[in-house]
């Protein structure tokens, strides 16, 4: 099976904040959130809130928004960022695994037919977290919780906040824009 990160992994951009302007334009009111969505960036940023925390107030923007006409119109005009290697490569067992939230990514996994989703649950009316952010070491927990000692054939991301799925991984791969390239591990120890 081949697992997938998804932002800017299989999709060109960052799925949530293209959502969060898409909603932006058609929702004006959610420009009164920023002030407190900008104030929880920067206590995230000096470490005083946790991603998590920052994450769920940006979300309360959610409350302003028509989710489910929102969601279907955001990925009718944005699945054309959904990169080429992606579909010439897509296999009906792979696994996106992506810290975004399961309710963004769930319509357009739906219709690609991808296998297996495992994102962060959020609640796509009040932004509140249901669980761990799926980011990092989280995302090799989510995996072992499905799939046990599963061999991953193929991993693929952009970021090396991901290289906890690397390492248990046959092969994996970087991703930036359309180049992809073997994953560099830092230290020879980390891939043994």
């Amino acid at each position: 099976m081949n697992v997938y990160d998804f932002d800017k992994t299989i999709y060109y951009d960052d799925s949530t904040s293209d959502f969060y302007i898409f909603c932006l334009k058609r929702h004006t009111k959610i420009i009164t959130h920023f002030p407190k969505t900008a104030l929880f960036f920067i206590m995230y940023i000096l470490k005083i809130k946790t991603k998590t925390q920052f994450k769920e107030v940006m979300y309360e923007f959610l409350h302003e928004v028509d989710i489910e006409k929102d969601l279907t119109d955001f990925w009718d005009t944005h699945k054309n960022k959904i990169k080429p290697f992606y579909m010439e490569h897509k296999n009906p067992d792979d696994v996106i695994i992506s810290a975004s939230p399961e309710f963004l990514l769930k319509p357009i996994c739906d219709e690609l037919g991808v296998g297996c989703l495992m994102a962060s649950k959020v609640n796509p009316i009040s932004g509140k977290y249901d669980g761990l952010n799926c980011h990092g070491k989280e995302k090799v927990r989510r995996f072992r919780e499905k799939f046990g000692n599963a061999i991953i054939d193929e991993f693929y991301s952009d970021a090396y906040c991901d290289t906890p799925l690397a390492e248990i991984a046959v092969k994996s791969f970087m991703v930036k824009r359309d180049k992809i390239s073997d994953w560099k591990f830092k230290t020879r120890e980390s891939r043994l």
